[in-house]
């Protein structure tokens, strides 16, 4: 499919991957590249694949890639065509699409009409009730009291879900189970929704005990046609945020399945819509209702490029430049079944707090034969605490279900992360989770199976390879873990050491004897006696006889982090004299991560008991609440809200009871 002379140079308003895959789409369609970057993104990966790239501001994107006025000047100054926002940030900003028509230049999206009339959540349900598609119960009138909403969630019913008006992406959204904890999830929705979208009205919202996300791919042309791209299931989401996302829906009837398409499509058609959309829809049973449209191309969109064999942002272009749909309902086809994992910089076991830091390793499987990676980043960048965590997206395709799974269980095996804490493992642990193999999926999936979600308890049985890797680095008279280092070493005659090593918050004290090439490990009363060799990261290990083959790569100058499978597991070794003493600081609660003060919630003075919210801490766009480790008193606030913490920095000073 070509694309007309209309577009010969276009501006992307974005950065990370979704950069790249814009990039990557307008290379085949011979049209140039403009990336733009914030002072933290210089040498971001979009930056060095696109054509052109225009300085924009510093770091936080309220001050660069949100600022209307300095992505039209970049795209003035360059001469683009075309604008592309890809998705978060801009895309879904009917003011930017406005101003993009005024300057002359083609806003690669919807026309800003539909934006504002899917923008805000109540308008959208009334058009969509006026189109005759199916609506969840629930309140979207201007009416914004809290003693108004309250009457509608008591006439609805609890559970009652609250969704701000303007919002996406799990912001501004909370689950209310009974009638005492309103207020609090309200006050707590409404001020995400402020910071969010700079809106802060509220729906309420029927909670469907048992529903699955299933949503639909639309696409619309200039000339009045429109299609359907078959659906996908994100059903399996964390804090509304979905994580795995894959195509076709599984378990849907041909007839549900084509009900839903053509309700999407009537719900686009309604608003006279025009390029990529998706329609979201919770499936109940048989029954369906809509939840929300999302006027952009979605972060899901590569499992239905994979099922459906099209490219959807050439699609968007030729839609852009004034071309008809490249193929009618009838000609388009379905074939086999593709997943997408979304690969996090953030800590499962520590609340999903985002993890930031230089990625000192970045490995991903290749790609080829139904195996896909979109991503934004590359060995030696830093991710950082102004935007969201995310480093990849993971796709897998083969012609059925089972198999796409196994390929993909066998990417995330294949992928190698260290310098910061991601979800690989956890979201490997749900793909591995007999349920979802099933497809027995429902939104409240990860709440449903969070006991078998959790990390399994470290296995002494990795402790051997754990001491070969510092025995050797012990004897090397160069850094740990350089091939130079390594060479020449020989286990040639007995020698005994005690090796204390650090692995998930313990330690373990081994002894070490080395006698002609063997390794005789003790811990405790477990004995192993060990050889084999390490090259390259990678440890080929034999253990009483059981030979077995690990990743294991360099971390810090006494850490390392040993990769089984999906399993990562960073170690260190203990070395005496490090003069380690308890925290001085134990009654001052500390930041998790790099932040934003949002607000105190106690006063100075206050007696709290262990547990109780002390003050909130915005950070990568999401609240995070500081609870009181123990029962106690608040003696003083270091800090005030709106004021910018580090991680690791202390906010309050708390006196614990005796």
């Amino acid at each position: 499919m070509s694309v007309t002379n209309n577009i010969k140079k276009v501006l992307i308003a974005n950065r990370g991957e979704i950069a790249c895959r814009i990039i990557a789409t307008a290379r085949q369609q011979h049209i140039r590249s403009v990336a733009v970057y914030s002072e933290a993104d210089q040498h971001a990966m979009h930056v060095k694949q696109a054509d052109e790239a225009v300085a924009i501001g510093p770091a936080p994107a309220s001050q660069s890639y949100l600022v209307q006025d300095k992505i039209i000047a970049a795209a003035k100054q360059c001469g683009a065509d075309a604008i592309h926002p890809g998705y978060g940030f801009l895309s879904e900003n009917a003011t930017f699409a406005k101003r993009c028509e005024q300057e002359g230049i083609i806003f690669i999206g919807p026309p800003a009409s539909a934006i504002e009339a899917m923008g805000s959540k109540s308008r959208a349900k009334q058009i969509m009730e006026d189109a005759g598609v199916p609506l969840v119960p629930g309140y979207h009138g201007d009416e914004q009291s809290a003693e108004y909403l309250l009457s509608e969630a008591r006439r609805i019913g609890f559970p009652v879900m609250l969704k701000a008006a303007a919002g996406g992406g799990g912001k501004g959204m909370r689950q209310v189970l009974t009638e005492a904890g309103f207020q609090e999830a309200l006050d707590a929705a409404k001020r995400e929704a402020k910071a969010s979208f700079d809106d802060d009205l509220m729906l309420v919202e029927k909670f469907l005990t048992e529903p699955r996300h299933v949503e639909i791919q639309v696409f619309c042309d200039q000339h009045g046609n429109g299609v359907y791209l078959f659906d996908r299931d994100c059903s399996v989401q964390r804090r509304h945020q979905k994580i795995i996302e894959e195509a076709p829906a599984p378990g849907i009837s041909d007839t549900v399945r084509q009900q839903m398409g053509e309700s999407a499509l009537a719900a686009a058609k309604a608003i006279n819509y025009v390029g990529a959309g998706t329609v979201e829809f919770l499936l109940d049973g048989d029954d369906f209702y809509f939840m929300e449209m999302n006027t952009r191309l979605q972060v899901e969109h590569p499992v239905t490029e994979m099922v459906s064999g099209e490219d959807l942002v050439s699609w968007q272009l030729a839609v852009a430049a004034g071309q008809p749909l490249p193929k009618t309902q009838q000609q388009l086809r379905c074939s086999g079944h593709a997943f997408e994992v979304r690969l996090y910089a953030e800590d499962p076991d520590n609340e999903f707090l985002p993890s930031t830091g230089l990625l000192k390793r970045l490995r991903f499987p290749a790609e080829g034969d139904g195996v896909r990676v979109d991503t934004g980043f590359t060995e030696g960048d830093t991710v950082s605490v102004h935007y969201d965590p995310m480093l990849a997206k993971l796709i897998t395709y083969s012609d059925n279900r089972e198999k796409a799974l196994a390929k993909m269980l066998n990417c995330l095996e294949q992928t190698r992360v260290t310098g910061v804490t991601t979800n690989l493992p956890y979201v490997h642990r749900v793909l591995e989770n007999a349920d979802f193999a099933a497809a027995r999926l429902t939104v409240h999936f990860i709440a449903e199976h969070s006991e078998a979600l959790v990390p399994r308890a470290f296995n002494t049985d990795y402790l051997p390879a754990m001491a070969f890797c510092l025995f050797k680095t012990m004897q090397s008279d160069s850094a740990p873990l350089t091939d130079e280092g390594l060479k020449g070493f020989r286990l040639n005659h007995q020698r005994q050491y005690y090796l204390s090593v650090q692995c998930q918050g313990k330690a373990y004290l081994l002894l070490v004897t080395a006698n002609d090439g063997q390794l005789s490990v003790t811990c405790e009363d477990a004995h192993w006696q060990v050889s084999g060799d390490w090259h390259n990261e990678t440890l080929n290990l034999t253990v009483d006889n059981y030979q077995r083959r690990y990743t294991v790569c360099p971390d810090s100058a006494d850490g390392w982090v040993l990769f089984d499978g999906a399993s990562a597991l960073p170690f260190t070794l203990q070395r005496p004299d490090f003069g380690q003493h308890e925290d001085a600081h134990e009654n001052e609660c500390v930041a998790p991560m790099n932040g934003t003060v949002v607000k105190l919630l106690v006063e100075p003075d206050s007696k709290v008991t262990k547990g109780t919210s002390l003050l909130i801490l915005e950070a990568m766009k999401m609240e995070h609440n500081v609870k009181a480790p123990a029962d106690g008193e608040v003696a003083q606030f270091y800090y005030q809200a709106g004021d910018m913490v580090d991680g690791g920095t202390a906010l309050l000073e708390f006196v614990a009871d005796e």
